[in-house]
């Protein structure tokens, strides 16, 4: 079995609820193989850890380029840590299209975080899955979560018109945003900021404090759509030259959760999102085995050298591979 060539099923458990963060480690790189054998060890894995997840707070971290996620999510985790919070950092990093690599630099640039023994920082390419996160990333959480960590802190690759995912997997998604880029309103009218539960102005030091000030003000008064009986969607501004910024930060974040767990609505999200979890994963499941049928790896060579000679049509390729890949009854 594939779990043997690595630690065997107990040693990831117990490893796994001992807060080991090595072997946590080692459980999300299981999940994010693409093998069949390793799938169904992962299930179990997950399955038998599911019992000890749900409890902690979980907040997505999205933002503009540049606008200083990674310094950002340090100082919020250290501000938790301070406060006595076991804290699990899951970073996406974006992938080449070409060369289909990633960089995974997140944790060299959270360097100060790093070193806390109540953090665990874990990069993820981003790979060819849309939406800013890694295919494997709610799995990721859930062993978090098995492992004892209070807040899980989710940081996307980005923002733009698809990449909202993040709601389907945090409780709170926090926007960073910043002055000076040209697109602080153009923002507004992309989905990212309709599933944005707290938006931040942030690198609002020096000379930019009044233009933060100011951006915010501009932002609040354009999102006055978003305004709901249960919640009012804040703008705050933040500076990594002061840290107090980030007391404010923390208790508009525990206000909200105290706000949905009032109307049990954490619960309730979740469950939403276990649904949609269940079609994505289906979907995803049946592309990985898909073009690991050996059947399919063989047909495919041959279609694509018909492509390459204008001897079949794309259309008609993927019709072929689809019908090898289940016959129609």
């Amino acid at each position: 079995m594939a779990l043997k060539k690595r630690l065997d099923f107990k040693e990831y458990t117990q490893g796994i609820f001992d807060g080991n963060k090595i072997i946590l480690s080692k459980a999300i790189t299981l999940l994010e193989s693409s093998k069949k054998e390793d799938r169904d060890i992962s299930l179990a894995l997950l399955k038998f850890a599911f019992p000890k997840t749900g409890k902690s707070f979980r907040i997505g971290i999205t933002g503009v380029p540049g606008s200083g996620k990674s310094t950002f999510i340090e100082l919020l985790g250290q501000k938790y840590i301070s406060l006595g919070k076991k804290v699990a950092v899951l970073t996406i990093d974006p992938s080449s299209g070409l060369a289909k690599g990633s960089i995974l630099a997140d944790k060299t640039r959270m360097e100060e975080l790093s070193k806390e023994r109540d953090a665990f920082i874990r990069p993820s390419p981003a790979g060819m899955t849309l939406g800013g996160l890694h295919r494997c990333t709610r799995q990721a959480m859930l062993l978090c979560e098995a492992a004892g960590f209070d807040i899980i802190l989710i940081e996307t690759v980005g923002v733009g018109q698809s990449e909202t995912v993040i709601k389907k997997l945090a409780d709170a998604v926090l926007l960073l945003m910043v002055t000076g880029t040209g697109d602080e309103l153009q923002f507004i009218k992309k989905g990212i900021i309709e599933i944005a539960d707290i938006i931040v102005v942030n690198k609002a030091d020096e000379e930019n404090v009044q233009s933060a000030e100011m951006v915010s003000k501009e932002i609040q008064a354009n999102i006055s759509y978003q305004e709901s009986d249960l919640w009012k969607v804040p703008v705050l501004t933040s500076s990594s030259l002061n840290i107090k910024s980030f007391d404010k930060i923390l208790s508009i974040i525990k206000l909200y959760e105290t706000t949905l767990s009032n109307d049990n609505l954490i619960h309730k999200r979740r469950t939403e999102n276990n649904i949609y979890w269940l079609h994505e994963l289906s979907k995803q499941y049946v592309i990985e085995d898909f073009y690991n049928s050996p059947k399919i790896i063989s047909l495919i060579t041959n279609l694509e050298e018909s492509l390459s000679n204008d001897s079949i049509i794309p259309e008609e390729a993927a019709d072929q591979l689809l019908k090898i890949f289940k016959p129609i009854e």
